[in-house]
């Protein structure tokens, strides 16, 4: 069975420049002819019950699947370099334009209460992060931490919604950049967009400035990882700079009455709604550990930076949601450029121009962030060949996967044309929520389970936690969610979640410890993870859900017909090699514990 390498697929001749075949994306024997295909077809429900118990292994990810790429990337990165990939990837169109939109319509000033639950929920999947990043650091982030534990199926369904994710926040950050550039320009941002009026509202306002922004920062993340690093952070410390000026000017026009006299005008409903939304705003963390790979020691410069970036990123948002709730009362806050706006209805006209620069320059190293960390994502994920292998290339002279950053950005680029930010954010939010969720359950089933040892009771009595950790926060953020009103469903959901973890921390002894770095106080702060992003999932509008569920069926779609035989092929086809055959064939004895 010929199954190419991740590299160009085929075991045929290595291509150069632009000429692709069939055998570059579909090298499996299962895509060979249309009749081995409607074998493959035939035998679905047979690979896929394989694939739902197949896992892999921590050594596989790091030695035998990033081989599949070819050349490697290169190991240049500090942390230095980490802690301002995480500043200049979360700083950005959250806390300089949803700010507005959320303090304005759903929370008033408790804008900050939101943010430091959202920041609190950050924070916890921070920790679970990077305890994966440090022990399995290689380019798949949650996808590849999440094979190695809850298995390939469920991997595949969150690489899907990883990318999602990506394209989505790119697209978002892409448009907001546009509506800084007006507000620079004195214009307002729908002055530079096309309005297409035969298109639905929410998709007919079309942006080229958004394309030409993600065309050039496609252009810089495949030239070189360390040159992005240094541009970076040359333009974060800029942006802290600019971060400062706002606090201190805007302090001295604060009114603090702005901010007391109507604190929770919608009350606790309206502060999780916008935790929710807002929780957009922490998104670009998990893009830094998908730099694992390329991080010259792991175990020390992993934790350092993205612990000390997403704590300073928390204190900056709160401290500049103050600021914008004391400048201006919270029914008058601009919408599109919250504090460029303020500043020039406070008698400081040209601040407006440093806030607006200073925005500009935080947007450009998200989205160079978010590219770098997308391309790295989708490299993994089709090295194991769920995706076309052609895009797990790494090209030998850069080190960097470039048909997987002009593929990922392409795609962004398509949506930030069409699509209205207010929509991006909050299907963006379900994704990123919903992969967060998993990543703490996997890191439940790394701590308490290993195959081999852990004994079939304890096996069982952690399958039996989980499944109860998830019950009550699901439950919780239901009854949140229909608003029934009254404390009595809390009275039941949340000391069920008290015992189910307490059940796990005193019942099952755990089967593995970290080698390197760990996150303190487990199951709790894993368990807690859960509880929060499930609960903050029961905030988002019942529009979003809609359209993350037709997201994810069409994800299926693609498993079923294209994914499943691809992923399959390629385990079987390496399953003579000694470690992947026990890690990667779903028959091997190191399937995961049914949950």
């Amino acid at each position: 069975m010929a199954v190419g390498d991740g590299g160009g697929g085929g075991g045929g001749v290595r291509r150069r420049g632009c000429g692709c075949s069939k055998e570059d994306f579909f090298p499996e024997e299962s895509f060979s002819s249309w009749e081995a295909y409607g074998r493959a077809l035939r035998s679905t429900g047979a690979r896929l019950a394989d694939r739902l118990t197949a896992r892999s292994l921590d050594a596989t990810e790091l030695h035998e699947v990033r081989a599949r790429s070819g050349a490697d990337m290169k190991r240049d990165l500090t942390w230095w370099d980490l802690a301002w990939f995480g500043v200049g990837a979360v700083i950005g169109a959250g806390i300089f334009v949803l700010t507005g939109q959320e303090a304005r319509d759903a929370v008033g000033p408790a804008v900050v209460v939101s943010y430091v639950v959202s920041g609190v929920s950050a924070m916890l999947s921070v920790f679970c992060y990077t305890e994966f990043a440090v022990e399995i650091p290689v380019a798949g982030g949650s996808f590849a931490y999440l094979r190695v534990e809850l298995g390939d199926f469920m991997a595949f369904v969150a690489a899907g919604n990883i990318l999602l994710e990506y394209c989505i926040g790119g697209a978002a950050v892409a448009r907001a950049w546009t509506s800084y550039f007006a507000t620079l320009l004195n214009h307002h941002p729908n002055d530079f967009r096309i309005h297409a009026a035969s298109l639905a509202a929410d998709y007919s306002r079309l942006d080229p400035i958004a394309v030409a922004v993600i065309a050039i920062i496609c252009l810089l993340s495949v030239l070189s990882t360390k040159a992005s690093s240094r541009f970076n952070y040359l333009l974060s410390i800029l942006h802290v700079a600019v971060i400062a000026f706002i606090i201190v000017a805007g302090l001295t026009k604060a009114d603090a009455a702005n901010l007391t006299r109507d604190f929770m005008p919608y009350g606790p409903r309206g502060v999780f709604a916008a935790s929710a939304v807002l929780f957009f705003a922490y998104i670009g963390f998990d893009a830094v550990s998908t730099m694992a790979e390329e991080t010259r020691d792991p175990a020390r410069d992993i934790p350092v930076g993205l612990v000390g970036a997403m704590a300073l990123t928390t204190a900056l948002y709160c401290a500049l949601a103050v600021t914008l709730c004391l400048m201006v009362p919270y029914g008058e806050i601009d919408p599109d450029a919250p504090f460029s706006v303020a500043f020039a209805d406070r008698g400081m006209g040209w601040a407006k121009y440093v806030v607006a620069f200073g925005a500009l320059k935080g947007m450009t190293t998200v989205l160079l962030v978010s590219a770098v960390g997308q391309a790295r994502y989708l490299t993994h994920i089709a090295r194991t060949h769920m995706m076309p292998p052609w895009l797990a290339r790494v090209h030998p002279r850069t080190g960097t996967p470039v048909n997987a950053t002009v593929a990922m950005l392409v795609a962004t680029a398509v949506i930030a044309f069409f699509t209205d930010l207010n929509v991006l954010s909050n299907l963006l939010s379900i994704s990123t929520l919903f992969i967060f969720m998993l990543v703490a359950v996997a890191l439940l089933v790394r701590r308490y389970y290993v195959s081999g040892e852990t004994s079939r009771a304890d096996r069982n009595r952690l399958a039996a936690c989980i499944a109860a950790i998830l019950a009550s926060s699901v439950a919780t953020a239901t009854c949140w969610g229909l608003d029934r009103g009254g404390w009595v469903p809390y009275a039941v959901t949340v000391p069920a979640w008290l015992a189910a973890t307490a059940s796990l921390w005193a019942l099952v002894p755990q089967a593995r410890a970290p080698k390197l770095w760990g996150v303190p106080m487990v199951p709790w702060l894993p368990s807690a993870s859960i509880a929060i992003n499930v609960f903050l999932l029961g905030s988002i509008d019942s529009k979003s859900f809609m359209r993350f569920g037709i997201w994810t069926a069409a994800l299926l779609v693609y498993y079923l017909f294209v994914g499943l035989h691809a992923s399959y092929d390629t385990a079987k086809a390496f399953a003579a090699d000694a470690v992947t055959g026990k890690v990667e064939d779903g028959d091997a004895k190191t399937s995961a514990p049914p949950m």
